[in-house]
């Protein structure tokens, strides 16, 4: 039944509207939603229509090639799955069964530091490419644990996120009054008559929480909540380039940083020795009216000229999205709601479909524009549509 589901899904925006169906509205909201009147979330899928493509003709597309590397590991196509947190809300398979999807589709998958499966949980049970995410905390002592734990259940890559000083307000959870773990409120119970599927998963599976950091916080328990508390203590508004610094010191392998939208600060952080800069305005759930990330992305790939690897994050929803991002010098894409779409709408199979779609909407735009390998996409490829209505061509609204 589920993958007949999938098969009728020929988009990412149709496995969003399944997701919306399935899941209880607080829970779809949390994915879905941005910060404050969600500006920075829409600009992100604003910015791809910007550019026409611009095709050559009688060009032999014969064989198209997706293959690229990105920090040095390769990938079947230029598509990463990018962390979130608590993926186990959506679905009970949860990261394991994202990483899964991602390392039979060839590519690489990102934990969060929030997630609800832990570092040596979800190294356990995948066998493919995996980078872990990870912040600046108060207590640098759990920064040290996470390398350790990171280097012995093999992860590939660190990711530093910077864009979390404080928290952004995410207005849908608020008046949704969003819980963690989900609460059986009145209103609640109502939703789980609308959405029964998902609250018998929810009920007789482990509930979800930070597995990350069980054993602090309130004399070590679990409880999402009282972990949660734990966590948001422990964001530290102080952090500064040095920390950065010390950082990729203390790593000694492949090193990006996520959050960047300024060029300087793209140049500073590859002077500083990072391999990977990743383009992202955290999926527009921080700072709201802030520079969209395709906009953001021609200046900064021209600040750092080739020093490092630059990775897109925000908005992509079409295989065109990426190709459009290579083309302005990215080296690959990160996605983030497109696979919770998937996960939420079938479970490991749904994300398996979600980089299905993406992957054959990545082969069929570059033999539409007459560019047969990922690594010839360029400038040439793109006319900037400088007087064109900023209206989202597949707007999530």
């Amino acid at each position: 039944m589920t993958q007949r589901r999938l098969a009728r899904c020929h988009s990412v925006a149709d496995l969003r509207r399944a997701a919306k169906r399935r899941l209880p509205r607080a829970v779809f909201d949390f994915a879905d939603g941005g910060a404050e009147d969600e500006t920075t979330m829409q600009r992100n899928s604003t910015g791809f229509d910007r550019y026409d493509l611009l095709p050559r003709t009688l060009v032999d597309v014969a064989d198209v090639r997706l293959a690229t590397t990105v920090l040095g590991q390769p990938v079947e196509f230029p598509v990463i799955l990018a962390p979130t947190g608590m993926t186990r809300l959506f679905h009970p398979d949860g990261e394991s069964g994202v990483a899964r999807a991602a390392h039979r589709a060839g590519t690489i998958y990102t934990l969060s530091a929030m997630s609800s499966t832990s570092v040596e949980d979800l190294g356990a049970a995948t066998s493919g490419p995996n980078w872990f995410q990870i912040y600046v905390w108060r207590d640098r002592g759990v920064v040290r644990e996470f390398f350790s734990r990171c280097r012995e259940s093999g992860y590939h890559a660190l990711c530093l996120t910077v864009d979390v000083p404080v928290l952004g307000q995410r207005e849908r959870d608020l008046r949704n009054g969003m819980t963690m773990p989900p609460r059986l409120t009145a209103s609640a119970i109502l939703d789980a008559a609308l959405h029964p599927n998902w609250w018998w998963r929810f009920l007789t599976n482990r509930r979800p929480t930070f597995e990350n950091v069980v054993g602090r916080g309130d004399a070590g328990r679990a409880d999402a909540s009282v972990l949660g508390t734990y966590v948001n203590s422990q964001f530290d508004p102080s952090v500064t380039w040095d920390d950065l610094a010390w950082m990729v010191s203390e790593w000694e392998g492949p090193f990006a940083v996520k959050g960047i939208s300024r060029p300087e600060d793209a140049r500073r952080a590859a002077d500083l020795g990072v391999d990977g800069v990743i383009v992202s305005n955290h999926g527009g759930r921080q700072l709201d009216t802030a520079i969209g990330a395709l906009d953001a992305l021609p200046a900064i790939v021209a600040a750092v000229d080739g020093a490092v690897e630059i990775i897109l994050d925000g908005g992509v929803r079409r295989g065109t999205d990426v190709v459009k991002a290579l083309a302005l010098g990215a080296r690959g894409c990160m996605i983030g709601r497109s696979y919770l779409y998937g996960l939420a709408a079938g479970g490991e199979p749904g994300v398996e479909r979600s980089l299905e779609l993406l992957r054959t909407e990545i082969r069929r735009a570059l033999a539409l524009v007459g560019c047969p390998d990922v690594a010839d996409l360029d400038m040439t490829f793109l006319r900037e549509r400088v007087d064109a209505a900023r209206v989202p061509a597949h707007a999530v609204h």
